[in-house]
């Protein structure tokens, strides 16, 4: 599988990733599933063409199916930072992979949204991107502003 045509941005994304100043969940997909880590200000330095390169590859579950993140990542930061992105072991079963229970986080960034969270069957229905995304967006204590427009988006919002 090759890179997508275009970047690959959720409606949500597209004013607050402002013209990929900031990290798209596509980007962060598989900087997670390669076990990479880079900051905003190494984001930043690369110039605005590699960024939307980054984002067209496929956010698929399946690592072999384009195995050359990582590479033009190392390359991209190599060139223009002399700098290489921090190693991390990924997660060997994050809770977004699981079908069968919805992540404690969703439920309370929707509780202070004050939305129902999804049920355990829409969550199951759910793209695994879709479900990687959501709690990405809430595995933090407080609010997410991305959290309510994401959940409208994917219609997990009631």
């Amino acid at each position: 599988m090759g890179l997508n045509e275009a970047p690959l941005l959720f409606n949500f994304e597209v004013a607050s990733s402002e013209n990929f100043t900031y990290i798209p969940m596509s980007v962060r997909f598989n900087l997670d599933r390669f076990g990479l880590r880079i900051s905003l200000d190494q984001w930043q330095t690369l110039p605005l063409e590699d960024r939307k390169l980054l984002a067209r590859f496929p956010v698929e579950e399946d690592a072999e199916i384009e195995p050359n993140f990582d590479h033009a990542l190392f390359e991209m930061l190599r060139t223009h930072a002399n700098i290489e992105p921090e190693w991390f072991t990924p997660e060997e079963a994050p809770a977004w992979r699981r079908t069968d229970s919805v992540p404690d986080g969703i439920a309370h960034q929707a509780q202070l949204a004050g939305l129902a969270a999804p049920g355990v069957a829409q969550w199951a229905e759910l793209d695994p991107f879709k479900r990687y995304v959501l709690a990405k967006l809430s595995r933090k204590p407080e609010a997410n502003h991305d959290f309510v427009p994401a959940m409208k988006e994917f219609g997990t919002a009631g």
